[in-house]
């Protein structure tokens, strides 16, 4: 581990990777830098494929990262909360960013012939919700995720931080269709669409006898999936609810779903 530097200008170069986040923020999808924060996002970074670039809090949170930073080879800078809060542009309660490399993107070709349990997103573009999916996915142990090109970028920071990090681990794969012109390809290897959707021609979730390989396809709050996919999928899988309760956060439904195909 190399010993912590501290920084008493925040016009310090070595601090770009995380000067401005509420303006990278616009970029995201375009900027090569992936920020974490919070110590525990900051750990799991760290033990996740990608490459990072630099560590930057408070001496206290670098400090709680001691055991996990003496296992990677990366610069750690210390300043005041005032510093790190002018740097980043905002107050950052959490105390400690880090700043990664981002992976080269996977294919969806390539995702989808290794996988046998797949979630698919058709036009997911809230931040929170997609972080809170993919920690729900990786709690349930899903292989993969395949977004549709109407999808937020995953890696956005808030994304991150309310995946707990867990988005830099599961696997995804971002297309450049819609999730429609992608059934054909799930199709042709193997998997059994299954559309969630409250409509009631759809089968109870207790219901469904879960198939060998499966996509179980998402879609946003409000509209929800196409007719398209719902008119093309193998199976249509309602989550029942009370009288009155019409849907679920998209990252609850995809919990709730998981829970029964992954048992």
């Amino acid at each position: 581990m190399r010993a912590p530097i501290t920084i008493d200008d925040a016009n310090d170069p070595r601090l770009d990777d995380f000067r401005d986040l509420k303006a990278a923020d616009a970029l995201a999808g375009e900027r090569e830098v992936v920020i974490a924060e919070g110590v525990n996002v900051v750990e799991r970074m760290l033990s996740s494929p990608y490459r990072v670039r630099a560590v930057f809090g408070v001496p206290a949170r670098v400090d709680a990262l001691t055991d996990v930073l003496e296992k990677y080879d990366v610069p750690a800078y210390v300043g005041d909360k005032w510093m790190l809060s002018d740097v980043a542009g905002f107050r950052v309660t959490r105390g400690v960013l880090a700043s990664a490399d981002r992976l080269p993107p996977r294919s969806v070709e390539s995702v989808v012939a290794s996988a046998r349990r797949l979630v698919v997103l058709e036009g997911l573009n809230d931040f929170e919700n997609l972080g809170a999916l993919f920690r729900n996915i990786a709690a349930f142990g899903a292989d993969a995720v395949i977004l549709d090109a109407q999808c937020a970028d995953p890696l956005y920071r808030r994304s991150v931080r309310v995946s707990m990090g867990y988005v830099l681990r599961v696997p995804f794969a971002v297309a450049d269709v819609g999730l429609p012109q992608l059934l054909p390809l799930l199709h042709e290897h193997g998997f059994a669409v299954c559309a969630l959707t409250p409509r009631a021609q759809a089968r109870p979730l207790a219901d469904v006898n879960v198939p060998t390989r499966w996509a179980l396809a998402f879609g946003a709050e409000g509209p929800g999936l196409s007719d398209e996919v719902i008119n093309n999928a193998d199976e249509l899988v309602r989550i029942p609810m009370a009288s009155g309760v019409d849907s679920l956060n998209v990252a609850t439904a995809v919990a709730v779903a998981l829970a029964h195909y992954m048992a």
